[in-house]
């Protein structure tokens, strides 16, 4: 829809707009522990310690056959796993360090069975890959590195060669885009040049940006191998999605600086962890679930919600009810995510509803978020219809039009004015999340 040109991309984003709902993965080392992804930082474990996950990493029930199906039947079009995250561990069997899947008990390259599997389910495949790592032995001690408050550790800074760990991120990407197919996304993950340490830290200590990174270097690297690859913005270097992160957005993301509006992605999580957290208790409810990739869409954005396996390969049981939540959701109701987006401003949703419209702007679409009593009201829709059913049986919805409700100061009508359409709602709600009625429009 005309009214919605976003500011050009460098990747090709047309696919992305249209598929709307991704899975990510966050798969790595911390899965043994079981308490967060984060776990090396907050609990400030160092590489020694470290090492006995590495030692015993053997996801033996691994079947990326199943985590596709699964993906697939929530209505997820993309995935991105993470290669590495900010430990340092890679999942595939990278030439450049012995810190790989390859040479723990596994022993197998698991990104390769993992690619073949999604792809073979039709799901476009997205990489992550961090920019933080804490295991490799030019990565300088940071404001949020594990080793932050040992000052043996914080003086060997001076032995250690960020450029040399640059090379190493651009020689990790090349393998990344080479060796595995067709890449979708490369997924950069993060820049923190503004972090400052705390007073108890050693003052010296600072962030990372995209100087640190050679970011325009890693940046060439990965569009001269897939120029239209989608690639965030978390390398302080402006490419193609913006990432909100665990934060509810309830406006179209626009840029910082001009005002555009961006293409944009909420990244989401089931419960409070991304990795596989085995006492997290504060997984999202059912409805919860569903609003988050409803009110992306009808913001015009994208929603990736995230999965963390287990140390043994297999999605979580609270994991697979929640995939559940969007299988059950989306068998029905997925005409109203894919193609969609924010509606035309000359709709305004209803009170406790969401809208999204489809691209070529023929059709709308109430969500309807607190199901209402007998009927619904939408104004400025008088004249505009077609035709209305409820999304998931395709059964008819009746409604009426009303005459405009603004008089001139001569006591007509105001014709600009397009009048109101009430809706008659079945008062027996069906047995669904958040029904949908589908708009055909003129």
């Amino acid at each position: 829809m005309s009214s919605y040109v976003t500011r050009k991309t460098p990747g090709d984003t047309a696919w992305f707009t249209r598929d709307r709902f991704g899975m990510f993965i966050h798969f790595g080392l911390y899965a043994l522990p079981a308490r967060h992804e984060w776990i090396r930082n907050r609990e400030r474990i160092g590489n020694e310690d470290y090492q006995k996950y590495f030692n015993h990493f053997n996801p033996d029930l691994f079947d990326p056959k199943e985590w596709a199906r699964l993906a697939k039947a929530a209505g997820m079009k993309y995935v991105v796993l993470t290669t590495k995250h900010h430990e340092g561990f890679c999942l595939w069997d990278t030439q450049y360090t012995d810190y790989k899947v390859t040479n723990t008990p596994f022993g197998r390259d698991l990104l390769k069975e993992f690619v073949d599997a999604f792809r073979a389910e039709g799901i476009r495949i997205g990489l992550y890959y961090s920019l933080i790592d804490w295991h490799h032995p030019d990565f300088t001690v940071d404001v949020i590195h594990p080793d932050r408050e040992r000052p043996e550790k914080i003086a060997e800074n001076c032995n250690k060669n960020m450029k040399k760990y640059a090379q190493y991120m651009r020689n990790q990407v090349t393998e990344l885009l080479t060796n595995y197919g067709e890449i979708d996304i490369l997924w950069f993950d993060y820049s923190y040049s503004d972090a400052r340490p705390r007073p108890e830290l050693d003052q010296t200590l600072r962030g990372k940006g995209k100087d640190d990174w050679e970011a325009e270097k890693l940046l060439a690297t990965a569009r001269a191998l897939r120029p239209g690859i989608i690639i965030d913005n978390r390398t302080e270097i402006e490419q193609d999605i913006f990432t909100p992160e665990q934060v509810q957005v309830n406006k179209w993301v626009t840029h910082p600086v001009t005002g555009e509006k961006v293409v944009w992605e909420a990244c989401q999580t089931f419960s409070g962890s991304w990795g596989y957290f085995r006492d997290e208790t504060s997984w999202k409810s059912p409805e919860v679930l569903l609003a988050l990739l409803i009110r992306s869409v009808s913001c015009g954005g994208n929603l990736i919600m995230n999965v963390g396996p287990t140390a043994r390969g297999t999605f979580d049981y609270r994991a697979k009810e929640a995939l559940q939540v969007y299988a059950d959701w989306m068998k029905y109701n997925s005409r109203a995510i894919y193609g969609c987006t924010m509606a035309e401003p000359e709709f305004t949703a209803p009170a406790g509803t969401l809208l999204t419209q489809s691209e070529d702007g023929k059709r709308l679409y109430i969500h309807l978020i607190e199901y209402p009593f007998a009927s619904l009201t939408m104004e400025n829709l008088a004249g505009k219809l077609e035709y209305a059913q409820f999304l998931h049986d395709a059964s008819e919805i009746r409604y009426k039009e009303t005459k405009p409700t603004f008089i001139t100061q001569g006591g007509d009508y105001d014709t600009a004015n397009d009048g109101a359409v009430r809706f008659t709602i079945p008062q027996h709600r069906p047995k669904m999340i958040y029904p949908v009625i589908e708009v055909f429009l003129k």
